[in-house]
């Protein structure tokens, strides 16, 4: 009987050793998300023909052998402008993150350790804030600032920085109530030092996931203001206005679903990873 529960006990063990630790989505959210990256660093590499300059004669070909994706009414590679468009907006929406993660993470973080009428304060702030739908805030800010690429990354961050700063605000309440905080309190611990060596590390720690959260949002609003005309103008290449061009060429439906499939794949991956992160905690 002891033998067979030892041999039991062992065979447990080597499923367990067996078993990945990484699910394989999450694997396959990671290489698509190294393939978005490598083609907005090195787009050259990965891109043969000019994105820019095309052949009247090869116009609204299918994809082929010579054409991967096929062409665009211009006759220019339509998987050439796909890569070379990969850099704008993955920068485009890295500034809206950062911008939303700073301000937002700084309001959250003002709100929730130092309370009273700051948080009073600031809290309505951030309800005013989530009042308006993010993507028409967005397209109030870019329209006050500007039609641009940049213009629609900073309108992109202000929309989003609420929800950064209530994600904050929550996690250092949190954090300041707990037992090892009050404890550094007792034991003479300023204000800096609790709040730089154990609120912000602590709390920080819900805010990675949800930053590349919004990283896939953010790729998704900047499509949405890129197709509405709010980016920059052709032959810009941005995922949004490849799109919003290719629906007027609807009798060739690739100019619309290789864009389209490119960034639904690269927001799909984007959550997946979230999700895993935020499990991970």
């Amino acid at each position: 009987m002891t033998t067979s529960l030892l041999s039991l006990s062992r065979a447990g063990g080597l499923l367990r050793l067996a078993r990945p630790k990484t699910p394989l989505g999450v694997i396959l959210s990671f290489v698509v998300l190294a393939t978005i990256i490598g083609w907005s660093l090195f787009p050259g590499v990965f891109a043969t023909h000019d994105p820019f300059v095309g052949v009247p004669a090869d116009k609204l070909q299918a994809p082929g052998l010579q054409y991967w994706l096929g062409t665009d009414h211009l006759g220019r590679d339509l998987l050439a402008r796909v890569i070379h468009g990969t850099a704008s907006s993955v920068t485009s929406a890295l500034i809206a993150v950062t911008i939303a993660l700073v301000i937002g993470g700084l309001i959250g973080l003002l709100a929730g350790f130092l309370g009273g009428w700051t948080d009073i304060v600031l809290a309505r702030l951030v309800d005013v804030l989530l009042a308006i739908p993010n993507f028409l805030l967005a397209v109030i800010v870019v329209t006050a600032l500007g039609f641009s690429t940049l213009n629609a990354a900073i309108a992109t961050g202000i929309s989003a920085v609420a929800v950064f700063a209530r994600v904050m605000r929550s996690e250092v309440i949190k954090t300041r109530h707990a037992t090892f905080v009050e404890a550094s309190w007792l034991s003479g611990g300023s204000r800096w030092h609790i709040l730089t060596r154990h609120v912000l590390p602590n709390a920080s720690r819900s805010v990675l996931p949800l930053a590349v959260l919004r990283f896939g949002l953010s790729i998704l609003v900047i499509a949405g203001l890129a197709f509405l005309g709010f980016g920059d103008p052709p032959p810009a290449s941005d995922w949004g206005l490849l799109i919003a061009t290719g629906k007027d060429y609807l009798k060739w439906p690739w100019l619309v679903y290789a864009p389209a499939i490119v960034t639904i794949a690269t927001v799909l991956s984007l959550n997946r990873i979230s999700r895993w992160l935020r499990n991970s905690n």
